[in-house]
């Protein structure tokens, strides 16, 4: 069923309610919309057992998704709002899973070169780094305040280090007690490029998203808890495809009251044949918006805001 490039629980599990005609919830999943603004909804996606896990293929955990229309008009008083949103759903993780005043290192994964892939890199650069203030300076500095680290390792590719190695390296050397690490994901839904945020805490598989897996930041692998926000910049050629035809079938629905077939076509999830049609000549690309660079630059500063206040 999950044969698809898509990091988004949420949007996993809307396919396979889709896919197998389930009106009400999917078994072993939970789940709760709450609408924030016009323009900001948040999902949050329970998977409580084995069920559910098999079923959408993610990890049992929390998995929550901050939707944000429009994200490339976005206004300073909306990206003030959903950094809040973001902050305030953060907190609650991280206050699950260590105590107030514990220390967090941040990681910003992916490449700084590759824009799709710099979200993490740019998070990084604007994150209030307190460790060595609280360890050196302690009294100009808020005494309710955390000791955060962050690091933005690179990519396999450029660094011949796995990322997990590197990370491992500095989590045994400073002992932080939580783990957030931001990355770039996949999405199956043109609308969600850079105008969402995933929150889990889960860990993460680096590259999953693309089909260029790397070893899983995990608590497994870790030996601290691992909470991974992600925000979807590409999706495949097929998503493009499917998408459009969507959209052109509405259209010409509209000028044809009633027609079966275009009827049937937009009730199916038209992807896998798409897909099957587009492998054979290596055209299922990965795409990513022409606006892309000033969405990650807008993304990357609610991010880095919204995890500033919850820190």
């Amino acid at each position: 069923m999950y044969n698809f490039r898509t990091d988004l629980a949420d949007e996993r599990r809307d396919l396979y309610k889709k896919a197998n005609k389930i009106e009400n919830e999917v078994d072993g999943i939970e789940a709760e919309e709450e609408q924030i603004t016009d323009k900001i909804k948040v999902t949050r996606v329970k998977i409580t057992d084995e069920q559910g896990e098999q079923a959408i293929g993610k990890k049992q955990g929390n998995y929550i998704t901050i939707d944000i229309q429009k994200m490339n008009i976005i206004t300073e008083e909306e990206a003030e709002k959903a950094s809040e949103t973001l902050a305030n759903e953060l907190r609650k993780l991280v206050e699950n899973k260590i105590q107030s005043k514990e220390d967090v290192l941040i990681v910003g994964l992916g490449n700084e070169e590759v824009t799709p892939d710099a979200l993490g890199p740019n998070v990084v650069k604007d994150i209030e780094v307190t460790r060595h203030i609280i360890n050196y300076l302690p009294q100009y500095i808020d005494e309710n305040a955390r000791p955060v680290s962050a690091i933005a390792p690179g990519v396999l590719g450029t660094t011949g280090i796995e990322t997990l190695e590197v990370i491992k390296g500095v989590v045994d050397n400073i002992k932080p007690k939580l783990l957030i690490v931001i990355d770039a994901l996949a999405s199956r839904s043109m609308e969600r490029i850079s105008s969402t945020i995933q929150l889990s805490d889960t860990g993460i598989v680096p590259g999953a998203g693309v089909g260029n897996t790397r070893k899983e930041l995990t608590e497994n692998t870790l030996g601290i808890p691992v909470i991974a926000l992600g925000i979807p910049t590409v999706v495949e050629t097929a998503v493009v495809v499917n998408d459009a035809l969507d959209l052109f079938i509405e259209k010409l629905q509209q000028e044809a009251n009633s027609n079966d077939y275009l009827n049937q076509l937009k009730e199916e999830d038209n992807y896998e044949q798409i897909k099957e049609a587009l492998l054979p000549k290596d055209f299922n690309f990965i795409v990513t918006p022409k606006e892309i660079d000033e969405l990650i630059l807008n993304m990357s500063e609610v991010v880095a805001r919204g995890i500033n206040m919850s820190m």
